[in-house]
């Protein structure tokens, strides 16, 4: 039984590494459908529609009008985006607001219902999930679960795992590692890669806010080594990572998007967590012009019995 777990791992690790290559670490460019989002503005009252903006060939992910439906209902609905190389884009919002199915959509997994997705020819992306379960009976170590599904040795895993702070565990079980150095392993694991493109859904989940700014400045510094391009996915609305170029604050459509205040300019945070993790955390601040429903659709401001717009509210 246990022979038989440890194969079954292995194999899913390898088939998602495989999955991986072949759907995003490959040149390729996607097109779907006309960039309409099929939305009734005027019934909303929500001011969202605009002439829409060309594609930036430069981007490594570059996307227009993208909306996806399931089954009758609205997922996704006219969204933007651009994800520059060195550039850090944090994506926010509330359960249900569709950030997890919008980066299936730019990583290609899934195909939009209408939209355009254009991936640079170099692009290829580093993945670090949001969850990332053990089977306790799996006796497998960090280097045996680095090199899983690739062809990296011992020296290449410990090299990924020296550059995020973590190569004194290369020959630890994975099952005895906390919270701070699981994530880090998870890390070097898209590291080996050699990405220009880092996702990282939920990198600071499980961790305190002293392991988040860790993190966040570890992040940071991997992108301004390697010029990277960060996509890091959030449930947190407020406090993100200080060096985000710009956040979006998703719910169904992008709500608003704008550029974080650093909490060193909180005293209080200063206090809590001292000058070097308050450099590493930022403070959001949401400005809609709407608010949504028990459903997550958008309300119009004027509308009768439309509650008031909440700048603190996704």
């Amino acid at each position: 039984m246990r022979a038989l777990r440890r194969q079954t791992t292995a194999q899913r690790w390898h088939v998602m590494g495989s999955a991986m290559k072949e759907d995003v670490g490959t040149a390729r460019r996607d097109v779907a459908g006309p960039a309409s989002c099929g939305h009734d503005h005027a019934a909303c009252g929500h001011a969202h529609a605009r002439a829409p903006m060309p594609l930036d060939a430069s981007a490594l992910i570059s996307a227009r009008g993208l909306s996806l439906d399931r089954s009758g209902r609205t997922i996704l609905q006219d969204i933007d985006i651009d994800l520059p190389q060195g550039e850090i884009v944090t994506l926010i919002g509330p359960n249900g607001a569709g950030k997890t199915s919008l980066v299936r959509l730019l990583l290609g997994l899934d195909t939009p219902s209408r939209g355009h997705i254009v991936r640079r020819g170099d692009l290829v992306v580093g993945y670090a999930p949001q969850r990332f379960d053990v089977d306790a009976a799996l006796p497998m170590t960090v280097e045996r679960f680095l090199r899983l599904g690739s062809s990296a040795n011992r020296a290449a895993v410990l090299e990924a795992l020296a550059e995020v702070g973590a190569a004194r565990v290369v020959d630890s079980q994975l099952v005895s590692l906390s919270g701070g150095e699981a994530q880090r392993v998870v890390l070097a694991r898209a590291l080996l890669r050699r990405p220009n493109l880092l996702v990282l859904d939920e990198p600071v989940r499980g961790v305190d806010y002293v392991g988040e700014a860790e993190l966040y400045a570890l992040i940071g510094r991997l992108r301004d080594a390697r010029g990277l391009g960060v996509l890091l996915i959030s449930h947190d609305l407020h406090v993100v990572m200080a060096q985000s170029d710009r956040v979006v604050c998703l719910n169904r459509h992008v709500c608003c998007s704008g550029v974080p205040t650093t909490v060193a300019r909180h005293p209080e945070y200063v206090r809590l967590f001292g000058d070097d993790a308050s450099r590493a955390l930022a403070v959001y601040e949401h400005h809609h012009d709407h608010a949504h429903d028990l459903t997550g659709a958008p309300l119009s401001e004027a509308g009768p019995g439309a509650p008031a717009a909440d700048a603190g509210k996704a």
